[in-house]
């Protein structure tokens, strides 16, 4: 009898219990979604500030004039120029662009020049040596693009794809070509540069100029030996891949 009393009582405690947490359970979710209510309330507040403060930002600069400036002499363009941790044929051919463009440009005031000149002979032989450095930035430029559709070697498991390869080699052959008529370029600049009134002319700033037009002169630096090597080569490719049968 007392054992039942006991558990009568045991229940009624844990039934009590049980409803007692249940109000509190429902009192925490009603205080935090009242919580919940007055802090989106404020983050609503906050977003309405954001929004006008920024058309504040964007109504201040439309007043305020900006230092723009049109990219026009050869300097500027030179400027864009820029080489990357991995070439990809866009970065190469963005290059081409911004170089050929230097190229055609004109040369903006000595006072703004790449290197500092004090005289005329000093301007002159600068232009030279810009325009030699220019048309070997874009050999570089054009043997990399050429090496992206060069084709080393005719794998006789690519003889499915023989008129993709010879197209291939097609593209690399023109990309060499090109580099091999900057090359003649860059010679005539070159020698334009080291005539004898300029022996004693010198353009620290642009030394890295000078030791190419220098290694030009002397031969250890040779882009035309290096293009027809290429050339050469991907001839040989292509009479590998031109005797191959379509199907393997």
């Amino acid at each position: 009898m007392k054992k039942a009393m006991r558990d009568v009582e045991v229940n009624k405690n844990l039934h009590h219990g049980v409803h007692g947490v249940s109000r509190s359970f429902d009192m925490i979710i009603f205080f935090s979604s009242v919580k919940l209510r007055v802090l989106r309330g404020k983050f609503l507040l906050t977003i309405n500030q954001f929004k006008i403060f920024i058309l504040g930002i964007v109504l201040f600069s439309a007043v305020i004039p900006l230092n723009a400036y049109y990219v026009t002499y050869k300097e500027q363009y030179y400027r864009l120029y820029h080489l990357h941790h991995i070439q990809y044929p866009d970065d190469t051919m963005e290059n081409i662009y911004w170089l050929e463009k230097a190229m055609k440009a004109d040369f903006c005031n000595p006072l703004y020049a790449l290197a500092l000149i004090e005289d005329e002979t000093q301007w002159e032989k600068y232009r030279y040596l810009f325009n030699m450095h220019i048309n070997l930035k874009l050999i570089e430029q054009y043997l990399f693009l050429g090496n992206k559709w060069n084709k080393r070697k005719a794998y006789f498991y690519n003889a499915p794809w023989k008129e993709q390869n010879l197209e291939s080699l097609e593209t690399a052959e023109t990309c060499y070509r090109t580099a091999l008529y900057y090359w003649k370029a860059a010679a005539e600049w070159a020698g334009k540069a080291q005539e004898k009134r300029f022996y004693f002319i010198n353009l620290p700033k642009v030394q890295f100029w000078e030791d190419e037009a220098l290694r030009m002169g002397t031969g250890e630096l040779d882009y035309e030996k290096i293009i027809n090597r290429e050339l050469a080569l991907l001839q040989k490719v292509r009479e590998r891949f031109q005797a191959m049968d379509n199907h393997y």
